[in-house]
């Protein structure tokens, strides 16, 4: 049976495109019974994708396999029912014992969040006394002209005589943002005072503000976060729209400043891109320094290239560093992913890193020639989720034409230059409507879902082509 979907599946990759082959079908589990074919996908939007774009060509090539006639098959989509559990993460109040707790889904509305009470037995289990596992440090961090405010001020925040009470940082995805949060947090936990550390991202809080809600304790569940002396509170604009969450934060946020507690805020935007906050609460997040961070400089690329190369333990010549930090202009991410495979191709042929070597492995990769443009990133878009220009920037809700927005919002927003609100003039949608976007897609990529990882597959395959797509219009 699998090795008749496999053959399937090869004869759909050559009668299919590269990348609507790798984000809709390779992923697909399916089992054959007779001329039954069932087909598992990792989300019910996928199955219907695969229904409406793809059944003619899954039809045919099944039929060449199981010798019957196209008409004569049964294909039958559907989601996969596995449930999805997220990762867990950190939720400390003071130093003690090592542990973890793990997010709850959360509703975003109030009414979602009351309807719920009473469906868990009572009594709130209290937030884990446990220190975070803090993975960097402000030793691995390569501070130049695109981050030294942000560096020098997150520094400050762990003086116990520090200037900087309140820090909102602030840069496209993939800068260094959660190392410098977590670089305060290890520093802090180093320095023998005894902070008590709160680290977690918005999304986060607000599980456990509903699992709060849902057993009835929030009083117990706000005195645990006012036991904080430092506050580190990741990715601010998933509060946006949530009015409850939004008010016991600002309380939170007031009790750390007038005490002389520290906190810092790190965001995709800036406080004044947030119009779904709270304007009280905007107002404490920008009380102290405000600090963006952009895209690394050459020089800052070949030292990143070089730290990330000691330890992976691998041999980088000069030459190559500067190769490959002339090529790669994009977040710290691709250059460590572009070292990555460069470092396991040269152990798997047992060979010495070498320029013609990384020439090979840069050309998967995106900006290994230019920086995409909004026409680069629009055309995968379409090309990969099968929609046009038009559906994009129509009002149609359907979930295909909202993730291919989304996914313009967040690719341009990493890539280009352009504000907010000129990236949503061009489809016809508001400066909030992009915030909303990004920060949809960006709250399923940190899930880790089903969805999460297609979205995933389908960003990894346009930025790996526009690069070259660019460079190839440009020659």
């Amino acid at each position: 049976m699998q090795e008749q979907w496999q053959k399937i599946q090869k004869i759909l990759e050559n009668l299919m495109e590269a990348g609507p082959y790798k984000v809709w079908v390779a992923p697909v589990q399916a089992t054959i019974e007779g001329t039954t074919l069932r087909l598992s996908t990792v989300s019910a939007f996928a199955a219907r994708r695969l229904r409406e774009q793809f059944e003619p060509l899954i039809r045919e090539a099944a039929a060449a396999v199981l010798e019957c006639e196209p008409a004569a098959l049964t294909l039958e989509f559907a989601a996969q029912t596995a449930v999805e559990t997220a990762s867990p993460a950190p939720l400390p109040v003071q130093p003690g014992s090592e542990g973890q707790a793990s997010p709850v889904s959360a509703p975003d509305t109030p009414a979602a969040m009351s309807a719920q009470q009473g469906t868990l037995p009572l009594g709130l289990a209290p937030m884990p006394k446990a220190r975070p596992r803090f993975r960097f440090s402000f030793d691995d961090f390569v501070v130049g002209s695109s981050n030294e405010m942000a560096v020098a001020a997150a520094r400050d925040v762990c003086k116990a005589d520090g200037f900087v009470e309140t820090l909102f940082v602030s840069s496209a995805p993939g800068l260094g943002k959660t190392h410098l949060a977590q670089a305060v947090g290890l520093s802090l936990q180093q320095d023998g005072e005894g902070a008590r550390v709160g680290y977690l991202t918005a999304e986060e809080l607000t599980s456990r503000f509903v699992q709060a809600v849902r057993q009835r304790d929030v009083e117990s569940f706000r005195e645990q976060m006012h036991q904080w002396d430092v506050l580190l509170l990741e990715d601010v604009h998933f509060l946006q729209g949530k009015e409850k969450i939004q008010e016991m934060v600002l309380n939170l946020v007031k009790s750390l400043q007038s005490r002389g507690g520290r906190a810092i805020f790190t965001s995709t935007f800036t406080p004044r891109e947030l119009s779904r906050l709270d304007s009280q609460l905007v107002s404490h997040l920008s009380a102290g320094i405000l600090a963006p961070m952009d895209r690394p400089t050459q020089e800052m690329r070949r030292e990143i290239l070089q730290r990330k190369a000691r330890s992976f333990q691998v041999m980088l010549p000069d030459e190559v560093g500067e190769l490959l930090a002339g090529r790669l202009t994009g977040d710290i991410r691709q250059l460590e992913a572009c070292l990555n495979n460069l470092a396991f191709k040269a152990r798997l042929l047992h060979k010495r890193i070498s320029p013609e070597m990384a020439l090979e492995v840069l050309q998967q990769f995106a900006g290994a020639e230019t920086v995409p443009d909004w026409d680069d990133i629009v055309a995968l878009v379409c090309k990969i989720y099968g929609l046009s220009l038009r559906q994009l920037e129509s009002r149609s809700r359907r979930q295909e034409c909202v993730m291919g927005r989304n996914t313009i919002f967040y690719l341009a927003r990493k890539h280009t230059d352009l504000s907010l609100a000129e990236i949503g003039d061009r489809l016809n949608r508001t400066h909030s409507s992009v915030i909303k976007g990004i920060t949809s897609l960006e709250r399923e990529l940190a899930r880790e879902s089903s969805k999460g990882r297609q979205i995933a597959r389908a960003l990894d395959l346009i930025e790996r082509n526009a690069g070259l797509t660019a460079a190839a219009r440009a020659v």
